[in-house]
């Protein structure tokens, strides 16, 4: 492994460097641009004990020595931590900052560049944090959860709208403001005690631009850099564009998001390590099960394979997935394993399926037709073939960056059960963002903060409080009540968790699928019409023979399977097949 090293003075690349420890062996020490810097290249044998290593540095005759932790391994990575995320979970997705506040002792922390200002601020600080979640598990997990996915805890030590943590200044410390190290063990442990997992969110593109190795540079390449401010384009297509020019490639790619947000360059060896090793540090530190990487195709590609393939090679079973806001299943499945015969072929698992949810939007949307509504759904996953295993993709209604869905569908109850049937009876792993099982409603207009708004009840004084039922409104509470009755069917449900995926030509406004394997048979029936439909089931008898009853999902009600069946308007059946 490699050890970055800052010394407080220049010409510190000039010191003899050396260990006396058991077990651990300087390989190779390396002088980088920056005088104050040394890397450490170092090997660990299997006999190394735990303890703190004395690093020993000598000029011209004068001595002196850091230390450094070597910590034990976890055990039983197999059933304890990396355990992976897969089709079997269902994902809960919040921002520590805005789900409770659990210790108002940390909410403002002296020192830091931003100040508190309280919940006013729509942009500042709210005072969530980490032990709020943690207070919270019963809530999740009663909703039917299985994963807690946290938008970045580490610190964000910048001037403003630091509350979102996607501008890291310093790789090895949790935000304070969320509790520090302490509380997200804490949770971790807390979660795993349940049998629950917790996703870890990545961002290996960029840092904020108060970074302690931005601030000060180890390297003058560094980060990615330019004459002047370069944003990136955010095409995705010169990624793979055969057409391209360096140029686009070179904007997409090694553009910087914001002034604020600096481009790190993967190519410099140095920046490539230090990354890769915080990723598996941080798997034994904390427990992590897997990651959500951020803004992944802006990274560079053959890094990430690097870095994705460390990480699966040290924990099998952990999993991934990554951001690739794009437009187009070509655009998408490039970024992830999939079946093309091209120069470059990833090795990412899954994504965060856009291209599911502009199908889903679109059937809750549009008026059926052609290319328009519930085709548009079954189109996108007929594109399926080109994945090497979409099971791996993360599927969702809506997320931080985007407007919430019950806005987007004219706060439509019947649409918000639609959809969110499908997020839970698809293939892939499904994902509810916070606050949509309580109708969350707000536009991302005037800023992202409408969409990240605090859940009523997390805070001292709150008026309502929507973690018990009787602080919800009664839609609130049909909301809350259909995704768990959902939920918990699917939690023993290897149809819908595993089972393989039959879709049928979605005609005159109703879309049927079945889920199905060797122990059971789910059918979803969707309608887009306003009004009663009776389906003639003729055309679905390759999935219904041998099968004689139906029992609704939702309800309980079992009945005789005949030829036909009656479907109310923007009505959704799940349906178990019985014999």
């Amino acid at each position: 492994m490699q050890l970055l090293i800052k010394g407080g003075y220049e010409n510190f690349n000039r010191e003899k460097v050396s260990i006396s420890y058991p077990g651990i062996k300087v390989e190779k020490v390396n002088k980088l641009d920056n005088g104050m810097f040394i890397c450490i290249d170092i090997s660990i044998a299997p006999t190394a004990k735990p303890g703190n290593v004395s690093i020993q540095f000598t000029n011209g005759g004068k001595a002196h020595a850091v230390n450094w932790p070597l910590k034990a391994k976890r055990n039983g990575r197999s059933t304890t931590y990396a355990q992976g995320i897969t089709s079997k979970d269902l994902i809960y997705f919040m921002m520590p900052d805005r789900f409770a506040n659990g210790d108002t002792g940390n909410d403002s922390i002296t020192g830091l560049k931003e100040k508190f200002y309280g919940r006013s601020y729509p942009k500042g600080r709210h005072g969530g944090d980490i032990q709020g979640i943690t207070q919270h598990l019963d809530y999740i997990q009663e909703l039917g959860n299985t994963t807690l996915w946290l938008t970045p805890v580490l610190i964000n030590d910048m001037a403003t709208e630091s509350f979102h943590g996607y501008a890291f200044t310093d790789h090895y410390t949790i935000d304070p403001r969320f509790g520090g190290e302490k509380a997200y063990h804490q949770m971790i442990d807390a979660a795993h005690a349940r049998g629950m997992k917790v996703i870890q969110d990545a961002v290996y593109n960029h840092v904020g631009i108060e970074h302690i190795l931005v601030k000060d540079k180890p390297s003058k390449d560094w980060l990615n850099n330019w004459p002047k401010f370069t944003k990136t384009s955010y095409k995705d297509q010169p990624a793979f564009d055969p057409y391209t020019s360096a140029l686009d490639y070179k904007t997409y790619q090694d553009g910087w998001f914001t002034e604020s947000m600096p481009d790190l360059n993967h190519r410099n060896p140095y920046v490539a390590n230090y990354l890769i090793q915080h990723a598996l540090w941080t798997v034994e530190e904390f427990g992590i099960d897997g990651w959500r990487i951020d803004t992944y195709g802006y990274n560079e590609l053959n890094f990430m394979n690097r870095c994705n393939k460390a990480l699966m090679d040290e924990y099998p079973k952990i999993t991934m997935f990554g951001e690739t806001w794009v437009v187009g299943t070509p655009n998408q499945s490039y970024f992830m394993a999939n079946n093309y015969n091209i120069p470059f072929k990833s090795n990412l698992p899954g994504v965060t399926d856009f291209q599911v949810l502009w199908g889903m939007l679109g059937g809750l949307n549009e008026k059926f037709g052609w290319n328009e509504g519930f085709s548009k759904l079954y189109t996108t996953l007929a594109h399926d073939f080109v994945y090497k295993d979409p099971y791996k993709n993360c599927i969702f209604l809506d997320n931080h960056d985007l407007d919430r869905v019950f806005a987007v569908i004219g706060k439509d109850i019947y649409k918000m059960k639609q959809g969110l049937t499908w997020v839970l009876t698809l293939r892939g792993i499904p994902q509810i963002y916070y606050g949509t099982e309580l109708l969350m409603d707000k536009y991302k207009d005037p800023s992202d903060a409408e969409v990240r708004k605090d859940v009523p009840g997390g805070w001292a004084g709150d008026s309502t409080n929507n973690f018990v039922a009787s602080g919800r409104s009664p839609q609130q509470n049909e909301m809350f009540d259909y995704i768990k009755t959902l939920a918990g069917y699917r939690k023993n449900s290897t149809a819908l968790q595993t089972g393989k995926l039959m879709q049928f030509v979605p005609y005159d406004g109703i879309y049927v699928y079945c889920r199905y394997d060797a122990k059971s048979t789910v059918m979803v029936v969707s309608s887009s019409n306003e009004t009663e439909t009776e389906i003639k089931l003729d055309r679905f008898a390759e999935r219904t023979n041998g099968f004689t009853k139906t029992k609704n999902v939702l309800t309980g009600a079992v009945a005789a399977l005949s030829s036909s069946l009656k479907i109310g308007g923007r009505g959704t059946l799940v349906l178990e097949l019985l014999k």
